[in-house]
C-alpha cells in the first residue's frame, strides 16, 4: 500500500465529515464544490500553517510530529481508534515485520475447553484454529483449502458464510474497517495488500467499503446469526490478544444468560456433539 496516498486519502475523507461552524470558525471563501473543511480551515484550526499542513496531507514530511498529528487528530475530531490510525500513517515507525501466527498453548486448551464457539485468528482474518462449535455456526472451516480460511473473503465471496449473517453489511463493514486499520499499522505487508487487492477486484461490496476509509479494532462486539438447524440467534464476542503473541487472537462467542439466545446456543452444541458422534460411529 503506498502510505502517502493512503494518509492523503484519510485526511480528505476526515475533512469531508466536518464543518467550519463544528469548530467555531467562519467558513473561508465562497461557494464549496465539496463539502467539509477546506485545508486552510483545518490548518486554522490545529494551529498549523497552511503550507504545513498540505505537506502533512500529501505524506511529504518525513516525520511530523506525535503533537502536530494530536493536534489535526482533534481539529478533525477524530475517535482514539482514527486517531491511532492517524499516527500508523503519518508517523510509521517501524519497517513490515515478519508475522508469526503460532498458536499459544493456552489459547489452545481454551479452545479445547470452552463450551462456546470459539477460534484463533490471524491479523489478516485467517482462522488458524477452532472448535466444532465455531464450525458448526458456520461452516466446516477443515473442509476448506487453506487460502480460503479466511474470514473477509468467506464473507465477501462465501454466499453460505455470508448468509448466517442476518445484519450482513454491519459483519462486512467491520472487516474492513479491521483490514484497513491493519493497512495502516503495516504499509508494507505484501500479504496484506494482495488480500485486499483480490478483495477490491472480486467484490464490488468490499470496493465500496474500502473506499470509506473507516478503522476499527477487533476487540468486542455481537452479531445476529440465522443458523439452518437453531434459527437466530445473537452472540456476543471478546478478543483475546496476548502481548507476546501479537499476531493472534481468541475470539470467543457467547449468549446472554437467560436468553433465548443461550438457549438456542446449547440446542446447537447438542446437534454439533450427536453430528460429531455419528461421524466417529462411522469410521469405526
Amino acid at each position: 500500500m503506498d502510505r502517502r496516498a493512503e494518509l492523503g486519502e484519510f485526511l480528505r475523507s476526515r475533512r469531508g465529515r466536518r464543518q467550519p461552524e463544528d469548530l467555531g470558525l467562519t467558513p473561508v471563501g465562497g461557494r464549496r464544490r465539496v463539502p467539509g473543511l477546506r485545508r486552510e480551515e483545518l490548518a486554522q484550526a490545529a494551529a498549523l500553517s497552511v503550507d504545513y499542513y498540505v505537506r502533512l496531507e500529501q505524506g511529504r514530511l518525513r516525520n511530523p510530529s506525535a503533537e502536530v498529528v494530536d493536534a489535526v487528530a482533534t481539529a478533525l475530531g477524530l475517535d482514539p481508534t482514527e486517531r491511532r490510525h492517524l499516527h500508523n500513517l503519518a508517523r510509521p515507525g517501524r519497517a513490515t515485520e515478519q508475522v508469526h501466527t503460532q498458536v499459544p498453548a493456552t489459547f489452545q486448551t481454551v479452545l479445547d475447553n470452552v463450551g462456546v464457539p470459539a477460534a484463533i485468528y490471524s491479523r489478516y482474518g485467517d482462522i488458524v484454529a477452532w472448535n466444532p462449535l465455531a464450525a458448526a455456526l458456520l461452516i466446516d472451516f477443515g473442509a476448506l483449502p487453506p487460502e480460503e480460511r479466511n474470514m473477509p473473503r468467506l464473507v465477501f465471496l462465501n454466499s453460505q458464510v455470508a448468509s448466517r449473517f442476518v445484519h450482513w453489511e454491519s459483519k462486512a463493514r467491520d472487516l474492513v474497517s479491521q483490514l484497513r486499520m491493519e493497512s495502516g499499522r503495516t504499509p508494507g505487508d505484501e500479504r496484506l495488500a494482495t488480500l485486499i487487492g483480490e478483495l477490491s477486484m472480486r467484490s464490488p461490496e468490499f470496493a465500496r467499503l474500502w473506499a470509506t476509509h473507516h478503522v476499527r479494532e477487533k476487540t468486542r462486539g455481537g452479531h445476529l446469526y440465522r443458523h439452518p438447524v437453531v434459527g437466530e440467534l445473537y452472540l456476543r464476542y471478546e478478543a483475546f490478544r496476548p502481548p507476546d503473541a501479537p499476531d493472534v487472537a481468541l475470539v470467543c462467542q457467547v449468549a446472554d444468560p437467560g436468553t433465548p439466545d443461550e438457549e438456542a446456543l446449547r440446542l446447537l452444541a447438542s446437534w454439533t456433539a450427536d453430528s460429531t458422534d455419528r461421524v466417529k460411529a462411522q469410521l469405526r
